[in-house]
C-alpha cells in the first residue's frame, strides 16, 4: 500500500470509528507502519483540510468529524469492489435497482474489469442456493420517486380477489416479503399503516402534496407476521 492509498484508508478507518478515536498505536498496527508515520499522515490530512483532530488522554489518539461535508469520499479496494458488484447485481427488479446501477457504473469507471470478476465469483459459488431478486416484479419508478421526493401517492390497488380501490397513501419504505416486494405506507382510507403488494398496484400517480410527517420505517418495528397480515389489504 503506497502513501496515497494509506491516507485514504486512514480516513476510512477513522470514519468507521467516529465519533470515537483510534489510538496512534492501533492505527500503526492496522497499517503496519510506525507511530511516527501515523502522526505525519494525520498531520498531512489535517493540512489538506480533512477534519481530523487529536484526542488527548490514555484512550485518545485521532478522530475525524464524520458529519463534515468536506470529508473525502470512501475508497474501496479491488476485492471490495468485486464484493459490492456481486451484491449490487442481486438488486435487479427491486426498489433499489436504479441506485444500484448508478453505483455499478462508478465501480466500472474505477475498476473496468469488476463486472467480469463479479460474474466469475458468482459462477464459482453456483452450487450455493441463493434467493435472487429476479423473482420479484420490477418496482415502478414513480414509487421510488415518491419516496425520494417525500410526496403523497395516488394508487389504484387490487385486493386478493381483484377488486379495485383508490388509495391515497404516504409512502414509508419498501419491505421484501417471501415472494413479493411491498410498499409500506400510511393509508388515508384505512387511517393506518398498510403494506401494498407491488404486483397488485394497477396504477400509481405522483401527487403534488408533500408527506406531512415522514414516518421512520425502522422505528415502526413491524414483525414479519404483521407484514403478511397487512399485505392482504
Amino acid at each position: 500500500m503506497n502513501r496515497t492509498e494509506r491516507l485514504h484508508a486512514l480516513v476510512d478507518e477513522l470514519r468507521a470509528a467516529a465519533p470515537s478515536p483510534r489510538t496512534t498505536r492501533q492505527l500503526a498496527e492496522r497499517f503496519a507502519v510506525s507511530v511516527r508515520t501515523i502522526e505525519r499522515d494525520t498531520a498531512a490530512l489535517a493540512a489538506s483540510g480533512v477534519p481530523v483532530y487529536a484526542v488527548p488522554g490514555p484512550e485518545g489518539g485521532f478522530a475525524v468529524d464524520a458529519t463534515a461535508r468536506d470529508l473525502p469520499p470512501m475508497s474501496v479496494t479491488p476485492e471490495e469492489a468485486v464484493a459490492l458488484a456481486v451484491a449490487l447485481s442481486r438488486l435487479a427488479g427491486t426498489p433499489f435497482q436504479q441506485a444500484a446501477d448508478g453505483v455499478l457504473d462508478k465501480l466500472r469507471a474505477r475498476y473496468p474489469g469488476v463486472t467480469g470478476a463479479a460474474a466469475e465469483a458468482v459462477a464459482a459459488h453456483a452450487g450455493i442456493e441463493v434467493e435472487t431478486a429476479g423473482q420479484f416484479p420490477a418496482v415502478p419508478v414513480v414509487l421510488q420517486e415518491a419516496l425520494t421526493a417525500e410526496r403523497v401517492l395516488d394508487l389504484d390497488y387490487a385486493d386478493r380477489r381483484g377488486r379495485l380501490s383508490h388509495r391515497t397513501v404516504e409512502p414509508i419504505g419498501f419491505v421484501g416479503a417471501r415472494e413479493h416486494w411491498l410498499l409500506l405506507a400510511w393509508c388515508r382510507l384505512r387511517h393506518d399503516v398498510r403494506a401494498f403488494r407491488i404486483d397488485r398496484i394497477r396504477h400509481a400517480r405522483l401527487g403534488t402534496e408533500h408527506v406531512p410527517a415522514r414516518r421512520d420505517l425502522p422505528a415502526l418495528d413491524i414483525p414479519e407476521q404483521v407484514v403478511r397480515r397487512l399485505s392482504a389489504v
